[in-house]
């Protein structure tokens, strides 16, 4: 707590003033452009590895970057997803998964959870990811924990696609989806690729888009 607070200190006493009239500004309003789906793992900063302000990001976070399907009792990632597409307008929603991700590589490996029963129960919405990397072949135990990670933002991709707001926004071309996987070590990113289903380094692919909307699969 003593370098939290340390940091606060930091920021108030010289960053804030710096920034005063970003912060005068936001005050009272918010006009993120994307909604940002991760994975709570400390190595991951949102805002860090896109180089945005505050403000610029609408952020979720949560173990394994998971959106649960749509369901009559939603939680509460469907209700930040309703609330970033249907009030916050953003047009773009990126799931953005990680290498090294703990959620991920006890799914692949199988793992007894049975002392974590609320973390079992949620990496439940990762099932069928799971099935699908169980039925290929991985040379190495690495190669299918990498593998598990994309094949679950696929799957997340998927589930996002049930959110009744998010299927509007689509119908009217205002949302386009993303599905990204961060790499730890190198900083770099890789992006799916909707028309030939792969991930590509988005660094050489800066336009790819996992889901166009509507309007702009038609242009």
């Amino acid at each position: 707590m003593k370098a939290l607070i340390e940091g606060f200190v930091k920021f108030q006493k010289e960053v804030f003033p710096q920034r005063t009239d970003l912060f005068k500004h936001l005050a009272t309003t918010q006009q993120p452009g994307t909604l940002f789906i991760t994975c709570s793992d400390s190595r991951v900063v949102p805002e860090l590895l896109t180089q945005q302000e505050p403000g610029e990001l609408f952020v979720i976070r949560n173990a394994g970057n998971i959106v649960p399907s749509y369901s009559p009792h939603p939680g509460g990632v469907s209700a930040t997803v309703e609330y970033a597409v249907a009030v916050l307008g953003v047009t773009d929603i990126v799931i953005c998964g990680h290498s090294d991700c703990g959620a991920m590589t006890a799914v692949a490996k199988c793992t007894c959870m049975d002392h974590l029963p609320a973390v079992s129960g949620w990496l439940q919405h990762a099932e069928s990811a799971k099935v699908i990397n169980e039925s290929r072949p991985h040379v190495t135990q690495t190669a299918k924990i990498s593998a598990m990670v994309r094949e679950n933002v696929i799957a997340q991709l998927a589930n996002i696609q049930t959110h009744p707001s998010v299927r509007l926004a689509q119908e009217k071309g205002l949302l386009n989806l993303h599905g990204w996987v961060y790499d730890i070590e190198t900083g770099s990113i890789d992006a799916l690729d909707g028309s030939s289903h792969r991930f590509l380094p988005l660094a050489e692919h800066p336009g790819t888009c996992a889901v166009p909307g509507k309007a702009m699969e038609a242009a």
